[in-house]
């Protein structure tokens, strides 16, 4: 079987702080009468692995075809703790989620097994007008200040609020205390692991146990970050041509993503010889691969997973289309070059997805 692009079935998952409205933003058949909070798209945990609904490998888990199609599918980039190094989700926020933190790698070294480093990422699809995150700490809060908050039941009032719109990227890395604000819809972008420590639940009462959530206050507090100041891996680059615009967001250890926007009606070949998903967000279209018969057709709310070597692929927006494109950083034998090797050996830069290099016209686009 050779490689070709894979949709994955989504996984569903009750929330209590969950609602509908992935099926109203994003065309999901949700299971009835249930607070969906979740839509896992890509993900090889220990008890959640997604299962190919497209083409010749339907059925099959993205596990399988690690091991089955290898190099095909992964390219250079490297599994994460012997999985699939992303995973993806789209998250619907009818209440506000809890103050939270993931572990950071020194806790991940020390206690192993199931508990990995968690860098995540939020594109926001859906905001209401007075969306919200919090992201880290106020400058002045330390350990202690927090401590005492939320003794006191006031870890709003620490904590750095961010009003959301439509189109903006949240980079998270593990350590950051959070919680995505109520009214508010994303794509999250995030390392496999599924470790969350709960440093304050607003008070709520879990219908289906009628007891409030275990929070994990010793955990969380061994791992939060103070640093207030700007965050790596998070930046905001632009580049436009006819045919394309792309804006990176987020070019982390763990994972890039840029939006790309694609007018209707290009027809143009796949570039790219690594691991590549795109979630899409907007529009409809459709791909190809020499080899298959019946062409792979995409809309939003669907992630497509692009393996590194595809034969003949090509890809034909028949609307307007919009979506993230999400990389993993593969190793560069560069490395090992002095600068003055490496600095002979350099291009002039161009820009930063493949598809706004191949589409570049003649005369220079308008951003």
């Amino acid at each position: 079987m050779n490689a070709y692009p894979l949709i994955f079935s989504p996984i569903f998952k009750r929330r209590i702080w969950g609602g509908r409205g992935l099926e109203s933003l994003l065309h999901k058949s949700l299971p009835p009468d249930e607070p969906i909070g979740e839509s896992w798209e890509l993900a090889d945990l220990e008890d959640d692995v997604s299962v190919v609904r497209n083409g010749p490998a339907a059925g099959k888990t993205i596990t399988q075809l690690i091991t089955e199609w290898g190099a095909d599918l992964m390219g250079g980039a490297s599994l994460f703790e012997g999985r699939f190094p992303l995973l993806i989700k789209f998250l619907d926020a009818c209440d506000t989620l809890s103050v939270q933190v993931h572990p950071d790698q020194p806790m991940a070294d020390r206690l192993g097994g199931r508990v990995r480093v968690k860098n995540e990422a939020w594109y926001v699809i859906h905001a209401e007008d007075d969306g919200f995150i919090y992201r880290g700490v106020r400058n002045g809060v330390d350990a202690a200040a927090l401590e005492r908050a939320i003794k006191e039941k006031r870890v709003a009032s620490v904590l750095n609020k961010i009003n959301v719109r439509v189109g903006h990227c949240y980079y998270l890395p593990s350590g950051t205390i959070h919680a995505l604000g109520a009214g508010v819809t994303v794509a999250e972008v995030q390392t496999p692991s599924d470790i969350t420590y709960r440093v304050y639940d607003w008070d709520r009462v879990d219908a289906t146990t009628g007891r409030p959530r275990d929070l994990h206050l010793a955990e969380a507090l061994e791992c939060i970050s103070y640093d207030t100041g700007p965050i790596p891996g998070e930046v905001c680059q632009h580049t436009a041509s006819v045919w394309t615009a792309v804006t990176s967001f987020v070019q982390s250890e763990s994972f890039g993503i840029e939006r790309v926007r694609m007018i209707e009606g290009v027809e143009q070949p796949i570039p790219y010889k690594e691991l590549v998903v795109w979630i899409v967000l907007e529009g409809r279209g459709a791909i190809t691969v020499k080899g298959m018969n019946d062409e792979i057709r995409f809309t939003a709310g669907d992630t497509v997973l692009l393996p590194a070597s595809m034969d003949d692929a090509h890809v034909r927006t028949d609307e307007e289309c919009m979506w993230l494109e999400v990389t993993v950083p593969i190793p560069s034998p560069l490395g090992n070059l002095s600068p003055s090797d490496r600095e002979s050996l350099a291009h002039p830069q161009q820009p930063s997805s493949a598809f706004v290099t191949l589409n570049r016209p003649d005369q220079p686009g308008s951003a």
